[in-house]
């Protein structure tokens, strides 16, 4: 790659993703040659990678993919280029000697980094560079990139910080080891003297919008102030500015969350403490506004007071959605929700992810929020005593031994400093701050012991052979009690099980079931069980243990009996949780059916068993006739869901025997018609096609985008069908031929434009038919399908097709908003059309429909969209207001917390925005083993199971809204909204809007 060689993408690299709503960037172009349209949708990839963010180098990178293997550079040369990674992962090597074979893996480059940035002065490449699978990166060469940092330095801030290493374009200091003060002198300094801090274009426009308010209502406060026979020019006193915006908005319900508020404007450096202190106050100290740290800078026009009055309400709006009071308050002065609000941050913390829920709600109370301004700050030297564990929330550091120089850089969600107070040694390296901003949460060394010695007091082992088979964590728990109008608490201990092998952890549960609750009343601990023991022990081993599990006729009756009773509320809670997917099952059937043989027979003996028979009866009677009914049923069922007039049924759940009548293509656009099973195999449908053909050679099944772009799907992949994108197909072909399929011509979508039909349909009906065809789709997501679908359905052999039909919704909504509006040529109608999708979006939000609501905004801001720059001109202020407010709710800081928190607030029925679902579970699965020590860690299971639970809340009301009595082509509409045709095809989408609108120069 540095002597010059591209390999250029033309497929989806393997695993990317549909579910990513990332332009199409595979362009066979060298820079000179690219086009406005390829540059904006190399942009509108660079956007999701975070190197990218504020930059400028779209127009002038090289696009290449690398396979696996593949030596970038050595160490010791002399670079020639800088590279960024867009896909995949390499390994950073550094070896003490001149042998190359001497070198070991110091850390691993990710998504989103940069590095390569010696180039700027000529020194030698301080490390080799391995990719460590196929990856995808963009490469500037020398010359392009010192010409483009002497011209955008302030915009490249970030940029040039070394992914591993802060003295790549240097050495370290004769000693080994730069001190506090040398270190910001080293030549990573010198880059980094040019960096400022760069605050996001909504907050520079909030600040912007509260000092214009400031000085057009309440001048006085920002004025000169003395102090200690200083004066400070331009200054407002913390106190003020709480007490002013206490004033102005009953969004800002109390003074720490003022502060917040603020605090927000201040880590952007949007305001600034005049002696740049990094927390906001409620105290007499003195900050000022960026605008005015300049000489003179202008008071308001008129027109940007009138401005800043229209645009408080939701600039405050906007504040006390993200706002940062946490971070300010101290361990003491955290309340209940606060510690909550702490507590399910910290859930998504990489670094956390292996701690129980007990351990991590006491780090709630104690962690300390710890902020560093500079890049090159040192954290702590090596060889000083350890005082600190320390996570990283935003920035990354570098980590530093004497002798060695850089050996690896950590990021968001890792930590550093336990093996310091674990060992209760000095510390083993240095730690130094790689970048401006960096946030960190902070536990103290006494706390951190505490942690240690509490959870090892409080766990309790069960042990056989020597072996742990059941590990519980024992944690208080307050039983209140109330006589007449005095309520009293009793304290006592609770266990919950941490891990354990399947059998003892059900045992368990059987022992500590409530005979006395309801039987409506479900316990969540035997919950979790029931939703997560497929991934452990599968239906098939469970069912001869709880058959096992009833007890035997030599012991004691009452014991008997009231196992009994547990092992019948097991089974009616598992039956309950399963549904219909049981009857998919033979095994679980029959199990059914014997296991109420078995308590019919025991009721004779033992007559307290007969009241638990009737809803044992009903459960077997329900499964069993549903199990002869499928049987008969699937043979003949056919479904063609992707396209056609199904879609005007009232959609039905999809089941793993149900049959699929589907059409695979040949290279020459023929197609043969199969029926399979949903979850058949990849093997099982090129089988059932080369029946069809009567071919013997050996073939490919291919997933084919619009774009060309092919997928080589894997003999082992499962229930295929409902995976493919909006108007992606699946191609056979042999090897020889798969570099000939071309998309069919159906699949570039339409070429004009649905407005004749729509903007004569109510936005309210529009949004209503939207929402009761997402809410058909959602309520045939069966909870188990969000389980095979993190954990990989083929490791069930089970079809998630509900769920990707409905996570494909999704993409077809956002789709959609964008085939409008490029193909709309009209100006005026575009304005419309904005206009329509707003009243649409704030409709759904009404209904609570927040996936929908989510797409059609996300929609707008594509790429194509968000450049017609002419079109967002002539929109009314009213709606620009809107799409502001709708786009905040989008802003994923704080792990998408104004999402989180308006959700919160609301009452079922609830269609959530999915895809944060599955990343929320995904992220526990990837973070946690699934197996401790041979233990089934039942900790993971958990957390995956309160994320379901989610799901069973937002559905545990129906959706029962009535739509509006005018209208009157209601028909039309359900119509309409249920056979979308769009444009999946980003670079065409983008050609479009080019034409609308051509590029100004």
């Amino acid at each position: 790659v540095e002597s010059g060689q591209n390999v250029f993408l033309h497929t989806s690299p393997p695993g990317y993703s549909s579910m990513k709503y990332s332009a199409d960037i595979s362009s066979p172009f060298r820079p000179a040659e690219r086009s406005g349209e390829d540059v904006d949708i190399i942009l509108a990839r660079l956007k999701c990678v975070k190197v990218f963010e504020r930059s400028t180098l779209a127009s002038y990178n090289s696009y290449a993919c690398v396979e696996r293997g593949v030596t970038l550079y050595r160490q010791g040369d002399i670079g020639t280029s800088w590279y960024a990674v867009l896909f995949g992962s390499l390994d950073v090597k550094v070896s003490e000697t001149a042998n190359h074979q001497d070198a070991v893996t110091i850390c691993t480059l990710g998504i989103g980094t940069a590095f390569g940035e010696s180039i700027l002065d000529n020194t030698p490449r301080h490390a080799t560079i391995v990719t460590r699978e196929f990856s995808e990166l963009l490469r500037i060469d020398q010359r392009e990139f010192k010409s483009l940092w002497e011209r955008y330095r302030q915009c490249m801030a970030g940029l040039l910080a070394p992914s591993y290493g802060v003295m790549e374009s240097g050495g370290p200091s004769p000693d080994g080891m730069p001190d506090k003060e040398n270190l910001s002198n080293n030549s990573f300094g010198s880059i980094s003297k040019h960096l400022s801090k760069v605050p996001s274009e909504k907050i520079m426009r909030a600040g912007k919008v509260l000092r214009d308010a400031i000085l057009s209502r309440a001048p006085h406060i920002i004025r000169d102030r003395k102090y200690h026979l200083k004066t400070y020019r331009q200054c407002c006193v913390g106190t003020e500015l709480v007490d002013w915006q206490m004033q102005q908005s009953s969004c800002v319900h109390s003074r720490i969350q003022a502060v917040g508020m603020w605090q927000v404007l201040l880590e952007e450096g949007v305001l600034n403490h005049v002696d740049q202190e990094l927390t906001f106050q409620d105290k007499y100290l003195f900050y000022r506004f960026l605008d005015d740290e300049q000489d003179d800078a202008p008071l308001p026009t008129e027109k940007e007071a009138r401005e800043s009055d229209e645009e408080l309400q939701d600039t405050l709006l906007l504040l006390s959605q993200i706002d940062r009071h946490l971070s300010c308050l101290k361990p003491g002065q955290r309340t209940a929700d606060d510690l909550e609000i702490i507590y399910e941050e910290l859930l998504h913390i990489k670094a956390l992810s292996h701690l129980s829920t007990t351990v991590k709600k006491e780090l709630a109370g104690f962690l300390i929020f710890e902020s560093h301004a500079k890049a090159g700050t040192v954290l702590f030297n090596q060889g000083e005593e350890g005082t600190s564990w320390y996570i990283i929330l935003k920035g990354s550091v570098n980590v530093v031994i004497y002798g060695k120089g850089v050996v690896c850089t950590l990021h968001e969600g890792d930590d550093f400093g336990k093996l310091a107070l674990v060992n209760d040694a000095p510390r083993a390296a240095s730690i130094v701050l790689r970048e401006d901003n960096c946030h960190f949460l902070r536990v103290d060394k006494e706390d951190f012991n505490r942690i240690l010695k509490d959870v090892e007091a409080n766990t309790v082992r069960l042990k056989e052979h020597y072996q742990d088979v059941l590990v519980l964590e024992k944690s208080p728990s307050s039983q209140a009690s109330t006589h007449g109008s005095t309520t009293t608490t009793s304290s006592h201990y609770k266990y919950t099980v941490m891990s354990g092998t399947p059998e003892k952890i059900l045992e368990h549960f059987l022992e500590m079931m409530r005979l006395d609750s309801h039987l409506n009343e479900s316990d969540p601990a035997l919950d979790d069980f029931v939703l997560m023991h497929c991934v452990f022990i599968p239906n098939s081993q469970l069912c001869p243990v709880l058959m096992a599990s009833q007890g035997s006729e030599q012991e004691r009756l009452d014991y008997t009996l009231n196992n009994k009773r547990r092992v019948i509320r097991l089974v009616l809670q598992w039956a309950s949780v399963h549904g219909d997917h049981l009857q998919e099952e033979d095994a679980s059937v029959a199990f059914l059916e014997e296991f109420f043989v078995s308590v019919s027979d025991d009721a004779r003996v033992i007559p307290a068993l007969k009241d638990q028979l009737p809803e044992l009866e009903k459960i077997v009677k329900n499964n069993s006739d549903d199990a002869r009914s499928s049987q008969q049923k699937h043979k003949i069922l056919l479904r063609q869901f992707s396209m056609g007039d199904e879609k005007l049924q009232k959609r039905q759940a999809i089941k793993s025997n149900d049959e699929i009548l589907f059409k695979v293509y040949c290279s020459d656009h023929t197609y043969t018609t199969i029926r399979v099973p949903m979850a058949a195999s990849v093997s099982e449908v090129i089988s059932a096609v080369a029946d069809k053909l009567g071919s013997a050679e050996d073939l490919l099944l291919v997933n084919l985008s619009s774009a060309g772009d092919k997928v080589v799907l894997k003999p082992n992949d499962i229930s295929v069908f409902s995976t493919l994108s909006i108007n992606g197909r699946l191609f056979v072909c042999p090897r020889d031929q798969l570099d000939s399929l071309m998309p069919l011509p159906e699949q570039e979508g339409p070429s004009t434009g649905s407005l004749g039909s729509f903007e004569l349909m109510s936005s309210k009906d529009l949004a209503y038919q939207m929402t009761l065809y997402d809410w058909e789709l959602f309520h045939c997501v069966h909870e188990h399908e969000l389980i095979y679908y993190t954990f990989g359905r083929k490791n069930f052999k089970k079809t998630t097709a509900n769920m990707d039909l409905f996570l494909r919704r999704f993409n077809e909504i956002q789709l959609w908003v964008i085939t409008e509006i490029c193909l709309c040529a009209q100006l005026s109608k575009r304005v419309q059309l904005l206009k329509k999708f707003i009243k649409i979006a704030a409709h759904c939000k009404e209904y609570k429909n927040l996936n929908s609501f989510f797409a059609i905004i996300m929609g707008m801001s594509n790429p194509a969209v968000s450049r017609l720059s002419q079109t967002w001109e002539k929109l009314p202020s009213k709606f620009k207001k809107f799409y502001s407010e709708f786009e905040s709710l989008m802003d994923p800081s704080r792990n998408h917390r104004a999402y989180r928190l308006t959700v919160a607030k609301l009452d079922p029925p609830i269609i959530p925005f999915m895809p944060l679902l599955i990343k929320d579970m995904t992220f526990t699965h990837d973070g946690n083993k699934t197996f401790i020590d041979s233990l089934v860690n039942f900790e993971k299971m958990r957390m995956i199971a309160n994320t379901v639970r989610i799901v069973r809340y937002c559905r545990s009301l129906p959706f029962s809204a009535e739509p509006s009595q005018t209208s009157k082509n209601h028909l039309d509409v359900r119509s309409y909204v249920r056979q979308l045709t769009v444009i999946d095809n980003q670079r065409t989408l983008s050609q479009f809007s080019h034409r609308l609108e051509p590029r100004r120069t």
